[in-house]
């Protein structure tokens, strides 16, 4: 038996083995640069840049590629069992405790559940670990990066461990088949982009920083393989339905396909979390399938200095001893830094060649702490200005504590950077969103922390609720001058001709054009007779011929994925009502003409997506989404909040000095600071035309760093 479980391991770890007592396939598990290898062959496709900025790598690899080992380790050991019980066993009722113990050795998934020793991390009460690892003492790897995103209700799986609902399209939900995520986006999602209202009170700033603040909390992985485990399907290149390939299958008559009823849109399930997504029970809790979330759960600026320890170090630049983060070395933005460019080709390396002085340029991606910094051009822009602050407060800590050492003054940049950011999205942001009631209610004053408060990302929050912003998107990426009017040397761009273009930044203006078209244009008002903009709904991602994605539809199918309940079960978890039939569904809508269209998709509320169900709702008083996701917004925050001990209202985190130069700073000090824009909005978040609540950068006060001055022993 140990034989044959350590040759059932060797061939999930091995290319084009065969394991013949088990007469099977072989498992090839491919890394990322067979997705790469296509941008030289000009064969690069939506779903190639989906899943790159979704691939695992370094210690996120190691732990998806444990999950992956151990999950099919015990579903072959199943499918291979002798038929000759009444009843269906479990892959754990054929093996003994200890043969378990030996699997979840050899697949590498006891090193993912073991606890760390905290004792031996550095400066434990000073600074955060990068992982999250020992935020929490008691528990150390709550909140951590790599761990499970956080179950609020309990998944609804069509087998009741791992199966995504509609997986078998056939089986009837509440009397009811499920529509075809694709249908739901044709029927509920689509518009003209020539009707798309602005938001007569928001800057397209609320709309970036909300995409900036979420890739500090989450991202699901998918597995490293792009092939079906069971039969070697490529998950990119066929429609066949095999674990992990979930593809998006397209309706009759679809306006984009036609009748070609047998396309469809690449889906990678996310990848499971170690131990589990197989029947039985392993590590002794029941075995329901778990997807992990590759960041830590805290407001932590991760999305500066990554979420893993080996990733971290790469970002810093270790060539002097003066705290600094690395920036880009072949090119500066009117003398200022810019981010450094990957070691690597990726999905940017497929866009336009710019003739330049000295010939053509063929420009890399941009790296940084979060994979999807290349996602859109005014994205990255957040991100360099994030970079440039690092290193501004690195130089002047150095100026202030000359004796501070390279880590220190890393480690203290990064700390303020931290706190920074969990200032203005508390202070500033989210009061936009959910609305004063929804503060109140779940965000008052500080309490203090609470080790017993798990600031675990959930599910729901990361797959469903936080991509409200979806619908906010404006068809263009604006860039304006300096009189926030129309660039005429560097236009306005559409937003699907800015996704994977860090050119544009290099060649195209720098980042000073992106921002003002943030401060000086409104946001796209999410309304329920216009969603989403064709540029995510038709053409994401598109780089070539191939098939371009469907931002609204990836939603539904990975909240499927993931087993979210639907969007009732969630109504009753915030305390709302549960609408029955037509006429309540109306009532909650306050809309009689789409209750019916989601009606006739889903037959009942009952089965309606969570996401699908909450953009719908119309917007909590003075916010921006409706009463479901407000709750479920709201809660999230609170939770991370409260669960971390490193916040840095908390007592001894900061001096009550530091504490209080903290209190004062702002999104645009930061934006004066780190480019050449000279008048900013009062109010970032807030749209005004230019000339009106407009105000100089001499007059936005000064972020006083001298309560961090240290004397030398």
């Amino acid at each position: 038996t140990f034989l044959c479980l350590h040759l059932i391991i060797g061939l999930l770890r091995t290319v084009s083995v065969k394991c013949s007592c088990n007469k099977i396939s072989a498992l090839v598990f491919v890394k990322p640069y067979r997705s790469l290898s296509r941008v030289q062959k000009h064969s690069f496709s939506a779903s190639d840049a989906l899943r790159l900025v979704r691939q695992p790598s370094r210690e996120l690899c190691s732990a998806v590629r444990a999950a992956d080992y151990m999950e099919n380790t015990l579903r072959l050991i199943q499918e291979r069992q002798p038929h000759v019980h009444k009843r269906s066993l479990n892959a754990t009722d054929l093996i003994t405790r200890e043969e378990l113990r030996v699997i979840s050795q050899l697949t590498g998934c006891t090193a993912r559940v073991q606890t760390p020793n905290c004792r031996t991390t550095p400066y434990l009460n000073k600074y955060r670990t990068v992982t999250g690892v020992c935020n929490n003492l008691k528990n150390p790897r709550i909140g951590a990066s790599n761990t499970p995103l956080a179950r609020w209700l309990p998944p609804r799986y069509e087998d009741g461990i791992s199966q995504p609902v509609g997986w078998d399209p056939t089986r009837l939900y509440n009397g009811h088949l499920l529509p075809l995520v694709r249908e739901v986006s044709n029927l509920i999602l689509s518009t003209t982009d020539k009707r798309v209202e602005n938001d007569h009170i928001y800057s397209y700033l609320i709309t970036l920083f909300g995409q900036w603040n979420d890739h500090d909390l989450s991202i699901t992985p998918t597995s490293p393989s792009i092939q079906s485990f069971n039969n070697g399907i490529k998950c990119d290149r066929s429609c066949d339905q095999a674990e992990p390939c979930f593809p998006i299958r397209i309706p009759k008559e679809d306006p984009r396909f036609g009748n070609d009823s047998k396309s469809c849109i690449p889906f990678f399930r996310s990848a499971p979390a170690c131990g589990t997504g197989t029947t039985g029970h392993v590590f002794g809790a029941a075995n329901i399938r778990q997807q992990m979330n590759a960041l830590t759960a805290f407001l932590d600026a991760s999305q500066v200095y990554g979420s893993e320890d080996a990733q971290a170090l790469f970002l810093r630049d270790l060539t002097n001893d003066f705290g600094l983060l690395r920036v880009n070395d072949r090119f500066t933005d009117n003398g200022r830094e810019h981010l450094p460019f990957a070691n690597t080709l990726g999905p940017c390396s497929t866009r336009q060649k710019i003739t330049n002085t000295s010939g053509l340029e063929e420009v890399p991606c941009f790296v940084a702490g979060d994979v999807r910094v290349n996602e859109n051009i005014a994205l990255g822009s957040i991100h360099t200005v994030f970079l440039r602050e690092h290193n501004r407060l690195a130089r002047a800590l150095r100026q202030l504590n000359p004796h501070w050492d390279s880590e220190t003054l890393y480690q203290e940049a990064r700390k303020i950077v931290g706190g920074y950011h969990q200032i203005i999205v508390f202070r500033d942001y989210l009061r936009h969103i959910v609305g004063p009631d929804a503060m109140a209610r779940f965000l008052p004053a500080y309490p203090g922390y609470d080790e017993n408060v798990d600031p675990s990302i959930a599910s729901v929050f990361a797959t469903a609720a936080y991509r409200f912003a979806h619908l906010t998107l404006q068809p263009l990426v604006f860039r304006l001058n300096e009189s926030y009017q129309e660039n005429p040397e560097f236009p306005s761009v559409p937003l699907h001709k800015a996704f994977f273009a860090p050119w544009r930044l290099i060649f195209e203006g720098g980042v000073d054009p992106l921002l003002l078209g943030l401060l000086g244009r409104p946001a796209k008002l999410a309304t329920q007779d216009h969603m989403l903009v064709d540029a995510v709904r038709e053409k994401l991602f598109q780089f070539t011929a191939r098939l371009a994605l469907d931002l609204g539809s990836l939603n539904m199918q990975r909240g499927r994925d993931h087993g979210l309940p639907a969007y009732n079960a969630w109504r009753k978890f915030c305390g709302l009502s549960q609408p029955r039939n037509e006429e309540e569904l109306a009532e909650v809508m306050d809309n009689p003409d789409l209750a019916k269209k989601l009606i006739e998709l889903y037959g009942t509320p009952d089965n309606i997506d969570v996401w699908l169900g909450g953009i719908s709702e119309p917007f909590v008083p003075s916010g921006r989404v409706g009463p479901l996701f407000t709750c479920l917004i709201a809660m999230q925050f609170q939770k991370i909040r409260q669960g971390d001990r490193l916040w840095w209202e908390k007592d001894g985190v900061f001096t009550s000095q530091q504490r209080e130069s903290l209190a004062a700073t702002s999104l645009n000090r930061i934006i004066c600071d780190n480019t050449g824009i000279t008048d900013v909005p009062k109010n970032p978040f807030l749209f005004h035309p230019w000339g009106t609540s407009y105000i100089s950068c001499n007059d936005v006060p000064a972020f006083d760093l001298r309560p961090w001055t240290e004397l030398s022993e």
